[in-house]
């Protein structure tokens, strides 16, 4: 199990120290489902290594990324869920080989009643996370899809390190709640006006908006 990425409790060994006692770690391929939508939670997934993508679907089936997940983060909402023995109104799924550390509900409130510097961690996950849902709003209100899908790309090279992802016209089509054929017309635009380069089953950004 590695903790390493918990830079947020270098300074709190006691910290870390309760969370390699009460967590319990699993590892996910990429692709894994970590957490369905409408399932009960009991535990808070605490990332140590990799990352994931939370997803939000409607009736039909259509589905919408709502944020990431980094090393060191934990899933907010799962906690809330679990904290009022409701539903996951998510999915979480492992956007490469991660590792995750499971903390039950129970310990995660109690870490909240023993240590300040855990309640902080916690008010500052839900207001970046509050903060990237109002991004969303935001971007499907008020921005075109075409700036939708070059702020994707460029959020995915930012976690990925890399200027080059590997995602599929339908993959990104998905992920942003649109259809594909608007998704491969905007991005053979975005090439034409030297914006990214395309090729199979990747997408290189060159520029930016």
């Amino acid at each position: 199990m590695e903790l390493d990425q918990l830079t947020e409790f270098k300074s709190s060994p006691e910290i870390r120290e309760k969370l390699a006692i009460y967590g319990t770690s699993k590892s996910f391929s990429e692709g894994d489902v970590i957490i369905n939508e409408n399932a009960y939670t009991n535990a808070i997934p605490l990332v140590t290594k990799g990352s994931i993508r939370v997803m939000r679907s409607d009736e039909d089936g259509r589905e919408i990324l709502l944020y990431y997940i980094q090393a060191g983060e934990a899933c907010i909402m799962s906690f809330l869920g679990g904290l009022h023995n409701d539903t996951s109104k998510l999915s979480a799924i492992a956007e490469e080989d991660t590792e995750i550390l499971f903390i039950p509900i129970d310990k995660v409130s109690l870490l909240i009643k023993e240590y300040p510097a855990w309640l902080d961690y916690i008010f500052r996950l839900y207001h970046k996370r509050f903060e990237e849902l109002l991004e969303v709003v935001n971007a499907v209100a008020f921005k075109k899809m075409d700036e939708r899908i070059l702020n994707f790309i460029q959020k995915k090279s930012e976690l990925t390190n890399s200027s080059t992802i590997q995602l599929t016209h339908e993959q990104l089509a998905t992920e942003l709640g649109t259809a594909r054929v608007v998704v491969s017309r905007l991005l053979k635009q975005m090439e034409y006006e030297g914006l990214v380069k395309l090729g199979r089953n990747k997408i290189t950004l060159l520029s930016k908006l």
